[in-house]
């Protein structure tokens, strides 16, 4: 970190300097601006050459930015979505020099030529110190500029021009947070306050309630917590992973989070759960960390502890209660027989999975619609309809069970009816999993899991759900 604080400090000598150069006083820096005067900054920045005044350019834009209200924001990205693109005149001439002429050199022109000038704006914004942390606050402004286009039913141009601006930070992101940059640090009791209050706030699918409820998921011997961190973003992680050590898979969640159990000693586990993976970032959506989170911890923890022979998932479905819902009041339910849907029609009563009798009955009908939904049931992609099947299948694992009323938190029902899942991450086979998923969209799934699937049901539509 002492690397980090020292290129820091550098670059405020350098911003300091710069400063003096373009006639910039301290008091300058956090001076209101509109979303049009802050444009005309941004075309001086990348229109500069030196890198003193470059770096305090950079630093007054973001300060100024960060000035204005929410609808200021989102005007200024409005203006550079639809100002900073490519110069089509010198698109034309590179690829016209390209055709004549087909050398590696005419190319490297073209390439120049059709990059979007707002790639370089943000290249030259990164410059300023903190630049990093700033521009993924921003993406998250263009995120609200992009649905509001959307709602609006803008110009079809206008939502264009906001999509190509995301996928500038995208592209630029995708680099600047690349696995060689990324530290895995485990998160323990002793980990300093600030970033465990992070935790806290950033957990995502099974709310920590408090300092204490923290204690009771990172502190015992038998649990464990790891993040990833950028040198950029130093006391901010990125995404995280919280692990149970037990003695055999678990089917519920319930018993991992329980306030009183007893602490399983390290050379009675066999299987690590990875229980929550949370994204900490909402400006980094799209930039790949889980995969190499996972993968990671599987490795360092099989080090540690020569015991444990299964790495699994116990995750949610958050795809599987929209999809339920809307199977079962159609007129052509598909995934679910007639009298599937007579028998769910119990999960409309309050209460109903405190009933065993009524539990037996939706068991029975929702196993079998489960197993339609993850291994028939697709997007117009021809993925899983469930964002974290895909993300889990994506990574080599395979579907192993399906635990009914493995979540009956309210959240749970809500989301999946109560239904969990265990990925399993066998090392042996990851790569040949990951393979045939992406190259031909084949679940991997256990025996047990294809055995739920009623064979006399008709192929299932292609749909496209919000969280598809």
């Amino acid at each position: 970190m002492a690397a980090i604080s020292f290129f820091g400090d550098l670059l405020q000598t350098i911003s300091d300097r710069g400063r003096d150069l373009i006639g910039i006083g301290r008091g300058d820096l956090g001076a209101r601006a509109s979303a049009q005067e802050l444009v005309k900054l941004c075309e001086d920045l990348i229109s500069r050459r030196g890198e003193a005044s470059g770096v305090a350019l950079a630093r007054l834009i973001l300060e100024r930015y960060e000035t204005l209200a929410k609808p200021e924001r989102v005007g200024f990205l409005r203006l550079v979505a639809t100002e900073f693109t490519a110069d089509h005149a010198a698109v034309d001439e590179a690829i016209a020099a390209y055709r004549a002429d087909p050398t590696r050199a005419a190319l490297g022109a073209l390439h120049d030529a059709a990059e979007p000038r707002s790639q370089e704006l943000i290249r030259r914004l990164n410059l300023a110190r903190d630049g990093t942390r700033a521009l993924v606050r921003m993406r998250e402004d263009l995120f609200a500029l992009r649905r509001d286009l959307r709602r609006e039913e803008a110009d079809p141009d206008l939502i264009d021009a906001a999509d190509s601006l995301d996928s500038d930070f995208e592209h630029l992101f995708a680099s600047w947070f690349n696995r060689g940059f990324l530290v895995l640090r485990h998160i323990d009791w002793t980990t300093p306050a600030h970033i465990l209050e992070k935790i806290i706030r950033y957990e995502a699918v099974h709310e920590i309630t408090g300092w204490d409820d923290l204690r009771r998921r990172i502190e015992p011997t038998d649990r464990r917590c790891f993040a990833f961190f950028h040198p950029a973003l130093v006391d901010e992680p990125l995404i995280f992973v919280e692990v149970a050590l037990t003695a055999g898979i678990a089917p519920a969640i319930a018993p991992i989070l329980a306030h009183e159990r007893e602490t399983l000693p390290l050379k009675a586990a066999t299987t690590a759960i990875f229980y929550s993976i949370s994204n900490c970032q909402k400006g980094l959506a799209g930039v790949t960390f889980g995969n190499f989170l996972i993968k990671q911890v599987v490795e360092d923890l099989a080090r540690e502890i020569p015991s444990l022979k299964t790495f699994v998932t116990l995750s949610p479905v958050p795809g599987f209660s929209t999809w339920l819902d809307r199977e079962r009041r159609s007129d052509a339910p598909q995934g679910l027989t007639r009298e599937d849907v007579e028998a769910l029609r119990l999960i409309d009563e309050p209460d109903w999975h405190s009933d065993k009798t009524k539990c037996e009955a939706v068991r029975k009908a929702m196993i079998p619609a489960a197993a339609a939904y993850f291994l028939r049931a697709k997007n117009e992609r021809g993925r899983p309809l469930d964002p974290v099947a895909r993300f889990h299948l994506g990574n080599g694992a395979r579907l192993e069970r399906m635990n009914f009323l493995g979540d009956i938190s309210g959240k749970g029902l809500a989301q999946s009816r109560g239904l969990m899942v265990n990925y399993l991450y066998d090392l042996s086979a990851i790569e040949k999993n990951h393979e045939t998923y992406a190259n031909l969209g084949t679940v991997a799934a256990s025996s047990a899991v294809s055995r739920e699937l009623r064979t006399n049901l008709p192929p299932l539509r292609a749909v496209a759900l919000a969280e598809a």
